[in-house]
């Protein structure tokens, strides 16, 4: 049995203050929680509805629906639900082609990127103080499991770039055609705000910025920054 007390603490995952101050953050679905359980994070509580399939080696609480929804950040939660404890810090380590985050505060956007990010390889993914948490529950819910294999290190980027003397490519609407434009073979791709893009600190950095070109008469206004992120890293690993 889960007491109210336990239920009402653990709900309080959504809140980043209460991720910190516990320790813990939270995922839901079968599939995602063995996702973490394979790559060694620990879990502390799971929960599921009855009949919902065990992941071997696992004990899980039975609780009632309504107990999973006050658990859940789901508009329709899942069968089951989890704690883990948050990951000890991991040592960046550069590849030729890197991927920061300039102040994303979508959660969702940033889940997509990091699923992007899982799909094309980038084991790293360094993200501004102000880019929103990675364990926030509907990030973790939108990288579909990604959030386990990728690296996500909070940063004063500026500075990070300085010391690993990584070339900075930015993202803008007056920069270089993506299909035309010639990389280093060591370079951090800076993807920026979804309303301001990349901060004047960041663009000053930059040697040189990119975008990606419009064919529709007349063209949609703008990209998501996601769907940019994911068309960007389909060309450039394209090219190796």
């Amino acid at each position: 049995m889960v007491s109210k007390n336990d239920l009402k603490q653990l709900s309080q995952l959504g809140q980043k203050k209460m991720r910190q101050q516990r320790g813990l953050f939270s995922v839901e679905g079968t599939k995602a929680i063995a996702t973490f359980l394979a790559h060694g994070y620990s879990m502390t509580h799971y929960f599921g509805l009855a009949n919902t399939p065990v992941i071997d080696g696992y004990s899980m609480t039975v609780v009632a629906q309504n107990d999973l929804k006050k658990l859940s950040n789901l508009k329709t939660p899942a069968a089951c639900w989890a704690a883990f404890r948050l990951p000890t810090h991991n040592d960046f380590s550069p590849q030729s082609l890197n991927v920061a985050l300039d102040g994303i505060r979508d959660p969702g956007n940033l889940g997509t990127i990091i699923r992007l990010c899982d799909w094309f390889g980038i084991a790293h993914v360094l993200c501004s103080t102000d880019t929103a948490d990675c364990f926030n529950p509907k990030v973790v819910q939108a990288s579909m499991g990604s959030l386990a294999r990728v690296h996500v290190h909070y940063v004063d980027l500026a500075q990070f770039v300085r010391q690993h003397n990584l070339a900075v490519i930015g993202t803008d609407m007056k920069g270089i055609n993506l299909y035309e434009a010639q990389m280093p073979p060591k370079a951090v791709l800076v993807m920026g705000n979804e309303g301001h893009g990349i901060s004047d600190e960041i663009q000053a950095l930059c040697s040189q910025t990119i975008r990606i070109p419009n064919y529709g008469t007349p063209a949609a206004e703008s990209l998501n920054v996601a769907m940019a992120t994911g068309i960007i890293l389909s060309e450039l690993t394209r090219r190796g």
